[in-house]
């Protein structure tokens, strides 16, 4: 490093520019062109609609109960989802924390349907649970049914969907939150007499619940943008009517891009209301010093 080097970094320095901040201008570039300039652009296209003024967009979607039925029925389907999801990866992950054989196999089975898709998913609940499915088949013969039980085109189809490949990702989050705790710390409690309920409640719960209010965030979001379900097991007309295929009729059936831009933008709008509303109750009950739930 040469000495001109070195006084430039350090006139740099004096003015309050450090030049390691550079590394960040990929990712900043990165950020803008896949984040931020679409969003962008799709807000521009919003509020240039057809006919009306700037907001006649928003306005004909949230008077519209056709198209605003769409948030509430995402938000029934999207918002249990992601809770049952995080709620059974915990036991799950609490115990698989540790070394015991056969751990890679189990891990390896939990995860496999991450590569499955979810129109293979989709596929595989309809040859199970759909009408003529193995589990219609199995009830009517034995009689324990009159009619087949309707598990898909519908909500329960669309749900089980979103278990099915959101659990795989809530999994891996809070196995990897759990594993950043210190195991010392429950090890001390235990010699001070603490039972295993305690020791979950009182000191590795806390410290997993911003890991918790994260992976529920992230799996969240991912059962929202639900679309390939809703109509694959779904019923896309009817009672899973999601936002996302509002916003698809809007582009491709109807060609009214600035009705589809105002549905995506609305969208993101209230997956951000949730996600702070969420974040905002971590904070309330955590107090501590660590926010990526690691003790």
């Amino acid at each position: 490093m040469t000495a001109t080097t070195v006084a430039l970094r350090h006139r740099l320095a004096e003015r309050g520019v450090d030049t390691q901040m550079l590394l960040l201008v990929p990712a900043t570039i990165f950020v803008v062109a896949l984040f931020i300039y679409p969003f962008g652009y799709g807000l521009a296209v919003s509020l240039q609609p057809r006919e009306g003024g700037m907001l006649s967009a928003y306005q004909a979607f949230f008077t519209d109960a056709y198209q605003r039925d769409t948030i509430m029925t995402t938000l029934r389907i999207a918002l249990p989802a992601a809770l049952l999801n995080v709620l059974a990866s915990v036991p799950i992950a609490y115990r698989m924390r540790g070394r015991f054989r056969g751990k890679r196999i189990l891990t390896t089975v939990l995860v496999v349907p991450i590569t499955l898709g979810t129109v293979l998913t989709a596929e595989g609940l309809l040859n199970f649970l759909g009408p003529a499915g193995w589990l219609n088949r199995l009830l009517l013969t034995t009689g324990l049914t009159d009619a087949p039980v309707r598990l898909t085109n519908n909500f329960w189809g669309v749900f089980f969907s979103l278990v099915i490949t959101g659990f795989p990702f809530a999994f891996l989050l809070v196995l990897s939150y759990l594993s950043g705790i210190d195991p010392s710390l429950e090890r001390a409690a235990a010699t001070l007499g603490a039972g295993w309920r305690q020791r979950f409640f009182r000191i590795t719960l806390p410290l997993l619940a911003p890991g918790l209010a994260t992976t529920f965030c992230l799996t969240f979001v991912l059962a929202f943008s639900v679309f390939p379900s809703a109509i694959l097991v779904g019923d896309p007309t009817g009672s899973t009517r999601v936002i996302s295929i509002a916003a698809y009729e809007a582009a491709y059936v109807r060609y009214d891009y600035a009705a589809a831009s105002a549905t995506a933008i609305i969208m993101g709008l209230v997956e951000l209301l949730v996600i702070a509303v969420v974040l905002g109750l971590r904070s309330l009950l955590y107090t501590g010093s660590t926010a990526g739930g690691k003790g």
